[in-house]
């Protein structure tokens, strides 16, 4: 992740860029990392360090005069590589000083997150740390796994928990200069008292918790300066802002509609979107002919009743082939970076052609699908300045008409714009949503934040929710190869649950009592399961009939109405066999 700070009321002169390690006993830390002995004699593994920065500070040498600034923010993923941090146009000064906090003010943590563009370290997107659609952070994020089947889950959060870091350091800003940091993760579990065990599992930065004291020192600790040295800073404006050449407007432009408490999405920029590319979208979607036999098309199974999934355990293709998983609701993504149950496709133009040559779905070739369509010409010459029809137009059509597929308008939007008030029943539900599992303090919740908070309802990670393995597919590890990725599945949106059943990547519960029943008993312990789940004892989080009942009764909440409102449907090109 790269961020830049930009020091202008002083004539400038060198520029640092921060680089930061992540290490465990001097080594480099790989994460998923492999299992680490304390030496208390726990074995640890690390599945998550992630973070954010913010207040630079530099002190001259000199007067010892404060540099700061307010404004700036990075965000560290240490499974993504090293951090790099550039601070440029910096004055003309000797440093003897730097110093920063992981973690955020009052106004920065309860900040409106729709202001952020797309890249932003504060744009939930880019560090899948806002964990609540009221607002607020998590300032830092350290999962893992411990012997015997444990786990650990640290969340640190709360303005008043933000951690100082203050650096020794001699700079000349006469010249440009990197400043390597290391970060050894060990100091944080091999202090006295062990830190990763049964009593000590979790935190959620609630007042009081014993937990975030520690947390908080052993971290400060954890930095340290290894070396400064003299760099040639590249230009990095491209990097930084994200922005492509895109191709000639064509088209009337259309106006994407944000909703407040939505982070800004990384819409396209090669091809923006425009009404005449969304039309034509929107009627190739709806069109047969894109499937061997003419009789299926990407609406067969994404019906916008049924949240634009298709009611089915296992979707069903052409000559009635029975798919492997269940359809997923084609809602908010405009706001993901990765698609399929296992994340294998990277763009939705890529999406939405995968689906089309695939042998147990519609089982055609892009080829024949291009000659299928000649009477589209005038469509895509409307939306692209061209008659000409091939597989990339095709996929980049569907592609923006599925982006305009958004949903944010559910009884529990219109109670927090305060249009309506939720039921008691609804209120008791988004409170155990909302609350951690944690005994030690007396917190009874049902912990699903986690992996379903912000203003989707879900991190748009991956992970393995204690589901017991049926047949050979292993989710993201049959895309990576890799066995930390074993049975881990994309984080579903909870938008519209209450429309897509079944549920799970294979279907297998047919209703919403049955997955919460999963969480309370149904957990299959496995070495990846998600340590949000496995730091609990047993096999779930325990819940009273009546707390089960809440829950699916906020979670019915989260239902959109105007998907299940009829709509005529204007004619369109090629739908004869629909």
């Amino acid at each position: 992740m790269v961020a830049t700070i930009f020091w202008c009321s002083e004539a400038s002169a060198g520029s640092i860029t921060i680089e930061i390690r992540h290490l465990w006993k001097n080594e480099p830390l790989t994460i998923p990392s492999k299992g680490f002995t304390t030496t208390a004699g726990e074995t640890i593994s690390v599945t998550r360090l992630s973070y954010l920065l913010s207040n630079p500070v530099l002190t001259r040498t000199e007067t010892k005069k404060r540099l700061a600034r307010s404004d700036w923010f990075a965000f560290v993923d240490a499974e993504a590589g090293n951090a790099s941090i550039i601070l440029r146009n910096l004055p003309d000064a000797r440093i003897s000083n730097l110093a920063f906090e992981i973690g955020l003010d009052e106004k920065a943590d309860k900040s409106e997150i729709s202001q952020y563009p797309a890249n932003h370290p504060l744009n939930p997107l880019v560090n899948g740390l806002h964990w609540s659609p009221q607002g607020g952070y998590i300032f830092l994020a350290l999962e893992g796994h411990t012997s015997e089947g444990g786990a650990f889950s640290y969340h640190l959060g709360n303005p008043l928990n933000r951690i100082p870091i203050s650096l020794p350091v001699e700079l000349d800003l006469n010249r440009d200069s990197t400043i390597h940091l290391d970060f050894h993760l060990d100091r944080i579990f091999d202090s006295d008292p062990p830190f990763a065990t049964q009593s000590q599992t979790s935190t959620h930065s609630r007042k009081g918790d014993p937990v975030v004291e520690i947390l908080k020192t052993r971290i400060a600790e954890a930095f340290t300066v290894k070396q400064v040295t003299d760099v040639e800073i590249i230009a990095l404006e491209n990097v930084i802002t994200g922005e492509k050449t895109g191709s000639p407007l064509i088209g009337t432009p259309y106006r994407f509609k944000l909703r407040k408490g939505f982070p800004i999405p990384n819409l396209p920029t090669d091809y923006p979107l425009t009404d005449e590319r969304i039309k034509l979208g929107e009627a190739l979607f709806h069109d047969a002919r894109l499937s061997r036999t003419n009789k299926i098309s990407c609406a067969s199974c994404h019906e916008k009743k049924l949240a634009f999934t298709d009611g089915a355990q296992n979707s069903v293709g052409v000559e009635s082939r029975k798919g492997i998983r269940n359809s997923m609701p084609l809602l908010n993504l405009a706001w993901k970076n990765s698609f399929f149950w296992d994340g294998r496709t990277p763009s939705l133009r890529e999406q939405a052609l995968a689906p089309i040559e695939d042998h147990l779905e519609m089982d055609e070739s892009l080829a024949n699908v291009v000659s299928k369509i000649a009477d589209y010409e005038p469509l895509f010459e409307k939306a692209f300045g061209s008659p000409e029809i091939n597989a990339g137009r095709i996929g980049i059509a569907i592609e923006q008409f599925v982006i305009t597929l958004t949903s944010f308008d559910s009884r529990f939007d219109q109670a927090a714009a305060g249009k309506i008030e939720l039921t008691a029943s609804e209120k008791r539900g988004l409170e155990l949503f909302m609350t951690e599992f944690d005994p030690r303090r007396n917190l009874r919740g049902a912990d699903c934040f986690h992996c379903h908070g912000g203003a989707f309802f879900t991190d748009h990670r991956f992970r393995n929710n204690g589901l017991a393995s049926t047949g050979d597919d292993r989710g993201v590890e049959n895309v990576t190869g890799k066995k930390s990725d074993r049975n881990k599945f994309s984080t579903p949106s909870l938008r519209n649950i209450a429309l897509t059943a079944p549920y799970m990547h294979d279907g297998r519960f047919d209703s919403l009592e049955e997955v919460v029943a999963h969480y309370v008993s149904g957990i299959h312990r496995s070495e990846t399961l998600d340590p949000n789940l496995g730091k609990h004892g047993g096999n779930g989080i325990p819940l009273s009939e009546d707390d089960q009942k809440a829950l699916i009764a906020f979670l019915r909440s989260l239902t959109d109405e105007k998907l299940t409102t009829p709509e005529k449907r204007n004619n369109r090109v090629g739908s004869s066999n629909q």
